[in-house]
């Protein structure tokens, strides 16, 4: 019931104070969704590439001859060879690494070595290109010097810790 309840309270709750500020709310809101409209003007293009890329991808089997060269290096270091696929997709589509992890799951169980490690992967690491698309498309950022590299480095340490952690417990 509370939860039902919460976000008209905030819409009423802004609607008033705004009132009380002697602000013209509609006005404000109107404005509001003009600028959400711009700013979904900007991001489209790059996910719409960012899809084409991935569809691509899959189709092509690139990914299924990645995950088969990195197999060895990634039981070598720790990481499952069966979360790999899930390592690869992660930072292209959260729903494709969804599906990936949730076959995962399913095929070697959730309280398993392989179902866990590919659970907080899928906790540990990010959308990178989804998010660099909509976030430097939204500022207007056209020169990602180090967004891209900082970004790889950071979805590798999750990968890795998230390995070595699950390992651990």
């Amino acid at each position: 019931m509370i939860m039902a309840l919460t976000v008209p309270a905030i819409l009423l709750a802004v609607a008033a104070f705004g009132l009380y500020k002697k602000v013209d709310v509609f006005d404000a809101m109107v404005t509001g969704a003009k600028q959400g409209l711009k700013v979904i003007y900007g991001i489209v293009p790059a996910l719409i590439a960012l899809l084409a890329v991935i569809s691509m991808l899959r189709a092509s089997g690139a990914l299924d001859m990645a995950a088969e060269a990195l197999r060895p290096l990634c039981a070598r270091i720790g990481i499952p060879p069966e979360c790999v696929p899930l390592m690869l997709i992660r930072p292209f589509s959260g729903s494709g690494a969804l599906a990936v992890g949730a076959d995962i799951i399913v095929r070697y169980g959730a309280d398993s070595l392989i179902g866990r490690t590919a659970a907080v992967m899928l906790g540990s690491t990010e959308t990178t290109f989804y998010v660099l698309g909509l976030y430097c498309g939204a500022a207007g950022v056209s020169k990602s010097r180090y967004v891209l590299p900082a970004a790889f480095i950071s979805d590798v340490t999750g990968v890795v810790v998230a390995s070595w952690v699950v390992g651990r417990l």
